[in-house]
């Protein structure tokens, strides 16, 4: 994180006040960054305006890719990581200023909910209580609450036997590392390691790894690679592969899927 970046998020205290809602847009340059688990009395809304944000709450991991945004809950601990050259815009809202989910979610974000939070974002947090400003907020969140929720987040686990493999694997996304293969190194038999998995995240071990290979793949495409390098850094043995597994999960292609984010 440039240190622009970290002066900037360090001055800037959400809780200061009770309006609303109020908006900070930041640019990380040259380099990945990572802001450090914190939590907020607002809830926080993390908006994607180029590359993409990867959060991290406590047994998920949320991937934000442009024109997207996680939603997270006030009070609830969390990190942000992002790519290279990445732009992000924060929403930080009162708790009860808005029915916004409860828990920690991906929200497609509509052009004029973007323009709304960019615009409150320029104006500062130092806004009049009642005015033009005041009002726009109350659009704002009265269109952010209708939002469509996106299934874009990798369940995780404290349990250590999950977390190291979910380490490796984030590590090295190409590892083949079998269920058979993980368990006897965690002393497990497999059917105890596949319902370990599978009852800590919710999904099986092959749907858990697939999913995690989508949020890298969403990251990786979101900070410029093509979708040959990012298939190769995912170990699958050609690009087909890799376009009809993104095809399953997200409905389209990876062309296509982010010709229309755009």
């Amino acid at each position: 994180m440039t240190g622009s970046c970290v002066g900037q998020l360090a001055r800037f205290d959400p809780d200061v006040d009770h309006r609303p809602a109020v908006g900070l847009r930041i640019e990380f340059e040259q380099n990945d960054a990572e802001q450090p688990v914190h939590c907020h009395r607002k809830g926080q809304l993390v908006l994607a305006l180029r590359g993409a944000v990867t959060c991290e709450v406590p047994k998920a991991m949320w991937m934000v890719p442009p024109h997207h945004a996680v939603w997270i809950p006030g009070g609830m601990p969390h990190s942000n990581h992002a790519t290279d050259n990445a732009r992000v815009c924060f929403l930080f809202v009162e708790p009860e200023a808005a029915e916004l989910p409860t828990q920690c979610c991906t929200l497609a974000i509509s052009p004029l909910v973007r323009e709304l939070i960019l615009y409150l974002a320029d104006q500062g947090p130092s806004y009049a209580p009642s005015g033009p400003i005041s009002r726009l907020v109350t659009v704002l969140l009265e269109q952010l609450v209708t939002a469509p929720v996106e299934q874009l987040h990798l369940p995780t686990s404290g349990h250590p036997n999950i977390r190291r493999i979910a380490d490796a694997l984030a590590a090295d996304p190409a590892d083949r590392t079998t269920l058979a293969e993980w368990a006897e190194r965690s002393a497990m038999s497999g059917r105890s390691l596949a319902r370990l998995v599978e009852r800590e995240t919710g999904l099986t071990f092959g749907r858990w790894r697939q999913q995690l290979h989508l949020i890298v793949a969403l990251r990786q495409l979101a900070a410029g690679a093509t979708v040959q390098q990012v298939a190769g850094h995912l170990g699958y043995d050609s690009v087909t592969a890799f376009i009809t597994m993104f095809k399953k999960a997200l409905g389209q292609p990876p062309a296509q899927y982010f010709a229309s984010l755009r």
